[in-house]
């Protein structure tokens, strides 16, 4: 290479480092904003989830405390006075207080708590319909059959997620109403369906079984 050529270089180099160091200049804060920004974030998150952590830890103290008493009524009335900042925390806390109230001996009051979490527009389907589904279970001895039929049938919408929980009690309000045939068509359709597990297939079956029918489990021989 001549001294030319070095020379054409060197200088070509310098204009480069010249032209980069004048767009720094002009636009650098864009690329410090960034990294600011970018820290922020995760400090925030962090922060944000050291904050949930220490509510649900606080809320977890609360309900353990709150279940201490060993009468049922006391324990309800403890329970029932923790008041959670989240929807979730509320419907854990809301299910706490139904049981109590239900080992009480309450079931009108128990029914109210699960149907207001029921009613809770801010929670997942799934807290909704467990709630429906305690409280129409709650509700057994003192519901009527059709309005109880009506609120399970409810819950049976392809990809509910207590649909086959829902089939089930529907099979046993048709004994109730003394229809085992129907139930036993319902608790057949069971046996068929993909997503029932194997304790809710060998509840199915015992059930086939003591009405007189005959499970038939083909379509399940390898599941």
């Amino acid at each position: 290479m001549s001294d030319t050529d070095s020379f054409i270089d060197e200088v070509t180099e310098e204009v480069r480092r010249d032209r980069l160091f004048a767009l720094y200049r002009r636009y650098g804060w864009i690329a410090v904003l960034a990294i600011v920004a970018l820290v922020g974030a995760v400090a925030w998150s962090e922060y944000r989830q050291a904050q949930s952590m220490r509510a649900a830890q606080a809320l977890g103290d609360q309900l353990i405390a709150a279940e201490q008493p060993n009468d049922p009524a006391l324990r309800a009335d403890a329970l029932a006075a923790v008041q959670p900042d989240s929807p979730g925390g509320q419907a854990v806390a809301a299910f706490l207080t139904a049981d109590a109230q239900l080992a009480a001996g309450d079931v009108d009051a128990a029914a109210a708590t699960l149907d207001a979490v029921a009613n809770t527009v801010d929670l997942p389907p799934v807290y909704r319909q467990m709630a429906a589904f305690k409280s129409l279970l709650a509700q057994t001895e003192t519901l009527p059959l059709d309005d109880r039929r009506a609120g399970f049938e409810a819950m049976t919408e392809p990809g509910a997620p207590l649909r086959l929980l829902a089939e089930e009690q529907l099979a046993l309000i048709d004994i109730e109403a003394g229809a085992p045939d129907a139930a036993i068509d319902r608790l057949q359709a069971m046996l068929q369906d993909a997503e029932a597990n194997g304790e809710q297939l060998q509840r199915a079956v015992q059930v086939i079984i003591a009405l007189g029918g005959t499970p038939d489990l083909a379509p399940n021989n390898e599941g």
